[in-house]
C-alpha cells in the first residue's frame, strides 16, 4: 500500500513540469509529445513495458539528455523554457539503476564525492556527514570497505546515502527531488522491500526529501513507493491515477500491464504499438 494519501494536483505546486517532450534514437520514437508534471511533495511513480521511455523522461528532467523537441517548462518554482538544461539542475539527485558506485574508490570516497571535491568542508567533518547517511539508509561500519565487497542491495542503499549527501553549510544544497531509475531491479523479495520502506521512511519518516519520482515496472515496488502513478506505453502516457485506482479502472493497458497478459494493446519489444 502506498504511504500517504494522495493530495489533489489541484492543491500542490508544479516542482518540474514537461510539456510536448518527444524523444528519437534513431527511427524509434521513445517518447512521443510526453506532458508530465511533478507537484511538490509527491511520490510519482512512472511505470510501464519496458523500452516504454521512463528512464529517459528521467535523464531529461536530471538534465542528462537532451529533448528533441517539447519544453520544460518549469523546474524548481520556476519558469522555465527550454529542451534541456545547461547543466544538471541543482537540488536534484538520482539514483542510478546498477547504483553506479565508483569501483575504485571506498564507500566513504563515493557517498562524499562531490563534498570531498567541491566543498570546502574538512576531511574529518565529511567523513561524519557520510556516516551520518549511511545511517539514515540502515548502513554503519562500512566506510572502508570497497563496492565489489558489498552485496546487491547495500551498494543500492549506498547510491541512496549519496543522493542525500548534503552540505550543511550551504542551505541551497539539500535536495529538492530525488529520481530512482528501477532501484529494486536485480534484487530479490525481500531485499526490494527493504529498500521500498526506506525510500518512503527517507520522504517520511526522516524527512530528507520530501518530492520524488520512481521508475518502475516492479508491482510491489509502485504499490509501496506511490501515490500518483503515470502509465507511459509506446511512447504516449495511457493512464494516470493512484494505488487504489489500479483494481478501479477498465483502462485497458493498465488492466493488461498489471495482468501481465500478453494479450491487450502493449505489444512486446520489437511489435507495433497501437496508436
Amino acid at each position: 500500500m502506498s504511504g500517504s494519501a494522495i493530495i489533489s494536483t489541484s492543491e500542490r505546486k508544479p516542482l518540474v513540469e514537461l510539456r510536448g517532450i518527444s524523444k528519437r534514437f534513431g527511427e524509434l520514437t521513445v517518447l512521443d509529445e510526453v506532458d508530465l508534471t511533478v507537484y511538490q511533495g509527491e511520490a510519482l511513480g512512472i511505470v510501464g513495458p519496458s523500452g516504454t521511455g521512463k528512464s529517459t523522461i528521467l535523464r531529461i528532467i536530471a538534465g542528462l539528455l537532451p529533448a528533441d523537441s517539447g519544453t520544460i517548462a518549469w523546474y524548481g518554482g520556476q519558469p522555465q523554457t527550454a529542451t534541456r538544461f545547461d547543466r544538471v539542475p541543482e537540488r536534484l539527485s538520482m539514483v542510478f539503476q546498477q547504483s553506479a558506485l565508483f569501483d575504485s574508490l571506498t564507500v566513504d570516497e563515493n557517498v562524499g564525492f562531490l563534498l570531498y571535491q567541491h566543498s570546502r568542508l574538512p576531511r574529518s567533518r565529511v567523513r561524519e556527514l557520510v556516516k551520518e547517511k549511511l545511517a539514515a539508509v540502515g548502513l554503519h561500519g562500512i566506510e572502508d570497505r570497497l563496492p565489489s565487497q558489498l552485496s546487491g542491495g547495500m551498494r543500492k542503499r549506498v547510491s541512496f546515502a549519496r543522493a542525500i549527501m548534503e552540505d550543511p553549510d550551504d542551505p541551497t544544497d539539500d535536495p529538492l527531488i530525488l529520481l530512482y531509475d528501477e532501484p529494486t531491479a536485480g534484487l530479490d523479495p525481500i531485499a526490494s522491500t527493504v529498500l521500498e520502506d526506506l525510500i518512503r521512511d527517507l520522504q517520511v519518516g526522516q524527512n530528507l526529501c520530501a518530492t520524488y519520482a520512481i521508475v518502475t515496472h516492479q508491482d510491489s515496488t509502485i504499490r509501496r513507493t506511490s501515490d500518483r502513478i503515470v502509465l507511459l506505453a509506446g511512447g504516449k502516457v495511457r493512464w494516470e491515477g493512484g494505488v487504489p485506482d489500479i483494481e478501479r479502472t477498465d483502462n485497458p493497458y493498465v488492466r493488461q500491464f498489471f495482468s501481465g497478459d500478453v494479450q491487450g494493446p502493449i505489444r512486446p519489444p520489437g511489435q507495433p504499438q497501437e496508436a
